[in-house]
């Protein structure tokens, strides 16, 4: 399938925005689109977004009342139908059917982008095992946004999507990310927050994290604090509005005991010299190289 649109399109001139959108859309190529929508905020969609929704032949979406709310707003009439986890296994021979007779197909869910916590995977695996073309016009994510407006460290982090309802199975869900060097990332209903955060205090400790909720909406919250913090305020507050994205930090990387140092100064010691072996162990643990530096001056004077 063709690749990026537009990559040079002058986002100041929306006649030019407007002109080249119509014409991706009468030149979209057969295929399956998995079309990002927006999480709150309707201008949030994107030019090619648009432009794909007008110019497939049909859209399968979770909800085709809100599907049709956004189409609405931007005098898009392509057919809607559903698909979702209550009819994904009788729906999707059809959609694989359109695709095998070259039919041009989008595929959103209610906000976001597809695929994260809703069915639309097995659809791609089916459309990809069937050698025929998928792509995306990607867009809005909450789990993202999220990420980015929590403060917290997003060089290494896991989306878990949603955690079980009931205590026990979230709880072992919650056990298989203590050890996790990354920040983590859930989806939560309101309801459950204050306990799924108490959950997480106990086993994960106080780490930092934040609640995201109404993102790009007009009354958009990001609550940052530690999780015992952050579970006793929504545990006496009640439960908010809407959805929630829960973001966690990643454990704090656990400083080895004065003896367990000198053991491996010792060790880099017997190979390097002073310098380098501070250098070693600086990279290894995380400690200050100059704190590291004078130590192993103190070991190897006290060997001579």
């Amino acid at each position: 399938m063709r690749g990026e649109p537009n990559d040079h399109l002058d986002a100041s001139k929306p006649e030019e925005a407007r002109l080249s959108a119509a014409a991706e859309a009468a030149t979209l190529a057969p295929g399956l689109y998995l079309v990002a929508t927006p999480i709150g905020n309707l201008g949030d969609i994107t030019l090619r977004g648009l432009a794909v929704l007008r110019g497939v032949d049909r859209i399968w979406c979770e909800d085709t009342r809100i599907t049709a709310k956004l189409l609405a707003r931007y005098e898009i009439s392509t057919r809607l139908e559903a698909y979702h986890d209550h009819n994904a296994e009788q729906v999707r021979p059809a959609i694989l059917a359109a695709l095998r007779r070259g039919e041009r197909v989008a595929l959103v869910s209610d906000a976001g982008t597809p695929l994260v916590s809703d069915p639309g995977y097995k659809l791609v695996r089916a459309t990809i095992a069937e050698n025929l073309p998928v792509t995306a016009a990607p867009g809005p994510s909450a789990a993202l946004t999220a990420l980015i407006l929590s403060g917290l460290p997003s060089d290494t982090f896991l989306f878990a999507g949603f955690l079980p309802s009931r205590q026990a199975a979230r709880r072992r869900a919650l056990e298989r990310w203590v050890a996790l060097e990354a920040t983590l990332v859930f989806f939560e209903s309101t309801p459950r927050l204050a306990e799924s955060l108490a959950d997480m205090a106990e086993l994960f400790g106080n780490r930092a994290a934040a609640i995201a909720r109404e993102l790009t909406k007009l009354h958009e919250e990001m609550r940052r604090g530690g999780l015992r913090g952050l579970a006793e305020h929504y545990r006496r507050a009640g439960p908010p509005r809407g959805e929630a994205v829960v973001v966690v930090g990643p454990p704090e990387p656990a400083e080895p005991d004065q003896a367990e140092v000198d053991r491996r100064l010792r060790a880099a010691l017997a190979e390097l010299g002073v310098r380098d072996a501070a250098a070693k162990l600086a990279a290894e643990t995380g400690l200050p190289r100059s704190e590291l530096y004078r130590r192993a001056l103190a070991i190897r004077g006290n060997k001579g």
